[in-house]
């Protein structure tokens, strides 16, 4: 009777291990990568950049299409869109004025941090993306 019983024992014994592993819920997986880098340029200004860069750096090739796309990329981490934006303003208001008509846009704080912040973001970003 023993052998008779041993094989079902057996096999029964088999089938209660394996599907007992089938149901064991499974650990999740800690991802170690970090988390991708979210930037607020819009896609119309990154293009922008991009194109201008671009022109300045000798004409559209893969290189120089790479590391401008790289250049904007940098200057994103350092500084939000909104900075950036009002950087490029003053910039462009206090370009070639001088005296009384350029004091209201080059001379308050804000401005000079922004565009000194702005300036050392595209160094940084220059050094890192330019192969030369």
């Amino acid at each position: 009777m023993k052998i008779k019983h041993t094989p079902f024992i057996l096999s029964l014994t088999l089938v209660t291990l394996i599907s007992g592993c089938a149901t064991a819920p499974e650990k999740p997986t800690e991802s170690a990568e970090p988390a991708p880098f979210v930037s607020d340029y819009p896609t119309r200004d990154r293009v922008d950049y991009v194109l201008n860069c671009v022109a300045q750096h000798g004409g559209l090739t893969y290189i120089s299409q790479y590391a401008c796309g790289c250049k904007i990329d940098k200057i994103a981490e350092k500084l939000s869109f909104a900075d950036y934006e009002a950087a490029k303003t003053f910039s462009y208001l206090s370009k070639g004025q001088t005296g009384d008509a350029a004091a209201a846009m080059r001379d308050p704080t804000q401005s000079k941090d922004l565009r000194k912040r702005l300036k050392d973001a595209e160094q940084v970003a220059e050094k890192n993306c330019f192969v030369k």
